[in-house]
């Protein structure tokens, strides 16, 4: 059974334990007798056949429990607190809408002034050429307004 350079092993054989059925008690059949005999109906068929069976008495629902009135003042309550949360939610949004509308304004001035702030620093701090404006020596303005002449 095992080439001759295996050494044999000792096989243990398990056997599944049966599962006993359950036990079924089953309720005696006790034929009832209706109380009136019900009636025999009988259809025909398109096809010619005839269909024979009783008929059987559609099923009534039970009838529904009439629901109790609900009050107008507890309804009116009922929408008037609802309105309110919605007023609420709805003032809530608006004061965040203004909220980030006023911050967003401020930082687009704080941009502006940033820009142009480096552009009056580059105009002072840039290449001093004369570019064909006006140079005046304040020194003599001053002397000439205050009549310093000497």
């Amino acid at each position: 059974m095992y080439p001759d350079h295996t050494p044999q092993r000792s096989v243990e054989v398990h056997h599944p334990t049966p599962i006993p059925p359950p036990v079924v008690h089953s309720a005696p059949v006790v034929p009832v007798q209706p109380g009136t005999a019900p009636t025999v109906a009988s259809v025909v068929l398109p096809d010619g056949r005839i269909v024979t069976g009783y008929a059987i008495d559609a099923v009534r629902p039970e009838p529904v429990a009439a629901k109790p009135a609900v009050s107008r003042a507890a309804v009116n309550v009922a929408l008037g607190g609802v309105g309110f949360l919605a007023v609420c939610g709805g003032l809530l949004l608006l004061t965040s809408f203004i909220a980030a509308l006023t911050a967003f304004i401020g930082q687009l001035i704080i941009l502006a002034a940033v820009i142009f702030g480096g552009w009056i620093a580059v105009q002072i701090l840039g290449p001093s050429g004369h570019k064909g404006g006006t140079t005046v020596n304040i020194r003599k303005a001053v002397i000439k307004r205050n009549h310093f002449h000497g």
